[in-house]
């Protein structure tokens, strides 16, 4: 996903929720939000809003990205019709499965000729080993988006959800996110336009959990949460 069109997403619409049945919340939160509550006077109201709720991820990583890349540009309605036709054709959904698709039985699941190329490649980079899944966890953050942004379809606002949603990395600050961008205007400028300069000055008191701040500015906009 280029940074154009990231820019024009709101990952509390977007992101689909998996099938998976296992969730894991980050061991960090509660340290987190009393961090937050007593460095910054938003997220001092924002925070008991939502009670217990919590940033919450499933699934692997694979099938994360694969379903990040189905339902770019299209409706979360709509992706999730697409997603499972796509899911039901290989015995799982394992690069190496996925590689021995048909192209014709892709599109006819729905999938444009552009996205087939980009689960193709996705599932070739897993397959061929050309990223370091193993070492992710010793890895910082720019290092995966590195490796994240070198296949194609996945830029670096799909590479910084992957890290949020998925690793629960704590300190993530996607500036290309409108929601982010819209809930800071909406929280602290009184609806005024913000920069990206002035997200960044706001997220200073947030270090060293951006990604928790983030999640409740989503939750500022749309009450639902969300789980890759």
């Amino acid at each position: 996903m280029g940074r154009a069109v990231a820019a024009s997403k709101n990952v509390a619409a977007e992101v689909l929720v998996s099938s998976s049945p296992a969730l894991a919340t980050p061991d960090y939160w509660a340290e987190a939000c009393k961090h937050l509550m007593k460095k910054d006077r938003v997220m001092k109201r924002l925070i008991p809003q939502f009670g217990d709720a919590a940033l919450q991820t499933r699934g692997d990583a694979f099938t994360t990205l694969a379903r990040s890349i189905v339902g770019q540009q299209i409706s979360v309605k709509a992706a999730q019709t697409v997603w499972e036709r796509f899911a039901a054709l290989p015995r799982s959904i394992k690069p190496g499965n996925v590689l021995k698709l048909k192209i014709d039985d892709m599109r006819a699941a729905g999938l444009s000729a552009r996205k087939v190329d980009y689960l193709v490649d996705l599932a070739l980079h897993f397959d061929a080993g050309k990223l370091h899944v193993k070492d992710w966890t010793s890895m910082d953050d720019e290092a995966i988006i590195a490796e994240l942004v070198a296949i194609r379809g996945i830029g670096r606002w799909t590479a910084e959800m992957f890290l949020i949603f998925y690793l629960m990395r704590p300190n993530v600050l996607p500036l290309d996110d409108v929601g982010l961008i819209n809930g800071i205007s909406k929280n602290y400028f009184s609806g005024d336009p913000v920069s990206r300069s002035d997200a960044r000055e706001v997220a200073e008191a947030w270090k060293p959990w951006c990604s928790v701040a983030t999640w409740y500015i989503w939750r500022s906009l749309d009450p639902l949460p969300v789980a890759y």
